[in-house]
């Protein structure tokens, strides 16, 4: 644990005020999914929400109510913020493409209304340090939503921070990737651009501690580490903390980072549109003066080195997983260099079939049963795999039908088991990273199923994203086409 919670947030918290029921708007979310834990170890209560309430549970967070509301639909926003007296708000748009920044500002008048009616006491917002000379839409959008945020009747406390120095954060993800994926790189003057980065262990510190300083109401404060770097100077530090030689980059003045994100897609696993939104940003110097909220809430800022070294430690300490959740250190192999973010795949089916007739084939995958579809693409790649010096078709299954963690399916493993709703099994063919894939049966109010297939990659570098993107045609027809299969024979009752 990162010097006890970086000297003492426990101290702090007897003394300070109870922040009551505080609402995480965004919890399956980057800081949001942290944020939760925190809280609950400082011993608030949480009411966690996002638009898909199975992300949250997820997470196993206990004891934590969760909810599901998204700020573009008005409606569902009551219910999320009910008795709440601190809500954070930690959504944004991005990913959703050009439109983003209007997408920001609707969802943010419609958080504002929605608090002052149910009558939050507070807004905690986290956004963005702002250039004098901004021009990017993701950072005029962080700004923007932040105003439009206090034209509401609820006071908000508005965190601008830059980089943030953790395993998920999209900036340093994007870093990670580059140092990781490339030995050299001709880039763009932006990687001489400056910015103060700040671990995510203070800026967690801080987002708790604003939520017990009620006079923090209506103030904007700039949130930094103890540094001023360059992306360069960032890199570099971040390849010897992974214990790989820095790349060697050659600064080009004719790529701007506009041209420069258009071939992300090839390097970094980062959602396109997130880590283009980021890049197009980095042209500014960014600065942060920060003397108010250090005063407010002192603690020992690590510098970019410690930060780092906390990044890596926090995902080798991470909890074994029995089923992906976004960034798992197990579903990665346990391995830094693996694409913190996941490529995705999949397919669903439907049928009039039980939850407990539809498990029944999906446990008895593999093997001498086969895999239900094209059987013979699923034999030419195990095939290709033991031709490659993996384990192939090497095996097979313990029993035909009966599943328990930790049995070998061909060259799956199970490592998740969740009778009638779940089997996850990690992928044990020899490639350029590591995934998973996994079964979730959905109930129907008509005592039928959905079945959902998805595949979820963690690229180990270029080769690695080459890897999918030669195989996703395949996997797009091949999941649609198994995931019906399984329902047919499950109505059938047939699993031959």
């Amino acid at each position: 644990m990162v010097e006890q919670r970086l000297d003492a947030a426990s101290e702090r918290a007897a003394e300070g005020v109870d922040p009551g029921l505080c609402l995480v708007f965004g919890a399956s979310g980057y800081i949001g999914s942290h944020l939760v834990p925190r809280l609950l170890a400082e011993g608030i209560r949480v009411r966690a929400c996002s638009r898909n309430q199975a992300s949250l549970a997820a997470h196993g967070w206990q004891p934590v109510e969760l909810v599901s509301a998204d700020a573009l639909k008005p409606s569902t926003l009551p219910a999320a913020l009910a008795g709440v007296r601190v809500a954070y708000y930690l959504v944004h748009s991005m990913s959703a493409g050009k439109a983003f920044g209007q997408l920001d500002l609707e969802a943010a008048r419609n958080f504002a209304q929605a608090a002052a009616d149910a009558g939050v006491e507070r807004i905690i917002y986290l956004g963005g340090l702002v250039p004098e000379d901004a021009e990017s839409e993701h950072i005029l959008s962080r700004r923007d939503s932040g105003d439009r945020l206090r034209q509401g009747s609820v006071p908000v406390t508005e965190l601008r921070a830059g980089i943030i120095v953790g395993p998920g954060s999209a900036a340093f993800e994007v870093m990670r990737d580059l140092v990781y994926h490339l030995p050299v790189m001709v880039t763009p003057r932006w990687v001489r651009a400056k910015s103060p980065p700040i671990a995510l262990e203070n800026l967690l510190t801080y987002l708790v501690e604003l939520a017990r300083h009620p006079e923090s109401g209506g103030q904007i404060y700039d949130a930094a580490g103890p540094e001023t770097l360059s992306y360069q100077e960032m890199m570099r530090i971040l390849a010897e903390a992974g214990g790989r030689k820095p790349p060697l980059i050659i600064p080009v003045p004719v790529l701007s980072p506009k041209l420069s994100s258009y071939w992300l897609r090839l390097i970094t696993a980062v959602p396109t549109n997130i880590a283009r939104a980021l890049i197009e940003g980095l042209k500014h110097d960014f600065t942060a003066d920060d003397a108010a909220l250090r005063q407010l809430i002192p603690q020992r800022l690590l510098n970019f080195r410690e930060s780092v070294d906390a990044a890596f430690a926090a995902e080798r300490e991470h909890r074994i997983t029995t089923r992906w959740v976004e960034g798992a250190f197990a579903v990665r192999n346990h391995r830094i260099d693996y694409a913190y973010y996941a490529k995705r795949a999949g397919g669903s089916a439907e049928t009039s079939a039980s939850p407990a007739a539809v498990w029944q084939v999906v446990t008895a995958i593999g093997g001498e049963t086969g895999y239900y579809y094209l059987n013979p693409l699923w034999q030419l790649r195990e095939r290709l795999d033991w031709l490659a010096g993996g384990p192939g078709h090497r095996g097979g299954r313990r029993h035909p039908s009966e599943l328990r963690v930790g049995d070998r399916i061909d060259s799956w493993k199970v490592i998740g088991l969740e009778p009638e709703r779940r089997l996850s099994l990690a992928f044990g063919m020899k490639a350029p990273g590591a995934g998973m894939l996994e079964f979730e049966l959905e109930p129907r109010a008509d005592g039928g199923t959905k079945l959902n297939l998805t595949a979820y990659w963690h690229p180990a570098g270029v080769w690695g994203l080459l890897y999918w993107y030669s195989f996703e045609p395949a996997h797009k027809v091949i999941f649609s086409g198994t995931a019906r299969a399984i329902c047919q024979r499950a109505e059938a009752g047939n699993l031959a």
